[in-house]
């Protein structure tokens, strides 16, 4: 009876692993960001500090009154405000999730060439040679092997069932490959949502960043007498280091969303292409 059960369930989960849970990466990067923020742009080292000891600074600055003026990049970074670490969150979600879906689609790819492994099957269900289809699903493994070896499970169980008419056995066959591509695809197209928000995300928070730098920036126009220049550059700072990371983390994740999503694509169609053949072959030699 046990047997029964796992030949009609070849299948039950898939064969995709990635990171369940994206919310702990966004937690994991905010605290990289956070500390990447403090402790490496915002280093004393970064700035020209007027008249104050360097001994005597914090090796993270943050936000105190020093009249500090950047002397390089890194310190303009910091000279951007509050935003810049929520978008290097942002960023940083998007690098960690599209390293984690292509680690994840290299395995549900396989080992060998999808192309080879859908013309090796085709060729072993033309000389209806079942045993040789799964051979080839075992050492190939990944996603659509995994859809291809439920469907061959099925085939060999309708081609021995003997009360069933042909059409019966079609649909079921059909069915199988259906459900075997259901559990299949949620796991290939996990993550890819929060990538997919995170284009547009991006692109805000920076505005956002933007529009509060240039806040500042005309605050310092409308003080009385001669305009700050120090408060001037600053909110000018805030506002171009805004723009630039919600630029980069909303390209950044507009490749990789359309990057991955025409890779499933592609597993997608190799998966339609040899389940049709599946049936086809059924439906000729029956």
């Amino acid at each position: 009876m046990e047997a029964t059960k796992k030949a009609q369930k070849p299948n039950s989960g898939s064969n995709v692993r990635g990171i369940k849970n994206a919310f702990l990466v966004i937690i994991a990067c905010f605290v990289v960001a956070v500390c990447l923020f403090l402790f490496v742009f915002g280093h004393p080292s970064h700035f020209n500090l007027e008249g104050v000891d360097p001994s005597a600074v914090p090796a993270s600055m943050f936000f105190s009154d020093i009249n500090a003026h950047p002397n390089d990049l890194v310190g303009t970074i910091f000279k951007g405000g509050v935003i810049v670490p929520v978008l290097q969150t942002l960023l940083l979600t998007v690098i960690v999730l599209s390293v984690e879906r292509w680690i994840a689609l290299s395995s549900a790819k396989g080992k060998g060439s999808i192309t080879k492994f859908v013309a090796g099957v085709k060729a072993c269900l033309a000389k209806n040679d079942i045993d040789g289809a799964q051979k080839l699903c075992k050492d190939q493994k990944g996603s659509v092997a995994a859809v291809v070896a439920a469907a061959l499970v099925r085939y060999k169980e309708m081609d021995a069932n003997t009360t069933l008419t042909k059409e019966q056995k079609i649909a079921t066959l059909q069915k199988e490959v259906e459900e075997a591509t259901a559990i299949e695809m949620p796991a290939l197209q996990q993550n890819l949502p929060i990538v997919a928000t995170l284009t547009t995300l991006g692109t805000l928070v920076g505005l956002l960043g933007t529009v509060i730098g240039m806040i500042k920036s005309f605050q310092a126009l409308s003080a009385s007498g001669a305009p700050d220049s120090t408060e001037l550059s600053t909110g000018i700072s805030e506002a171009l280091i805004n723009t630039a990371f919600g630029i980069a983390t909303g390209a950044f994740a507009v490749i990789s969303y359309n990057f991955y999503t025409n890779k499933i694509d592609n597993l997608t169609y190799a998966i339609d292409e040899i389940g049709f053949s599946i049936v086809q072959s059924f439906a000729a030699t029956h």
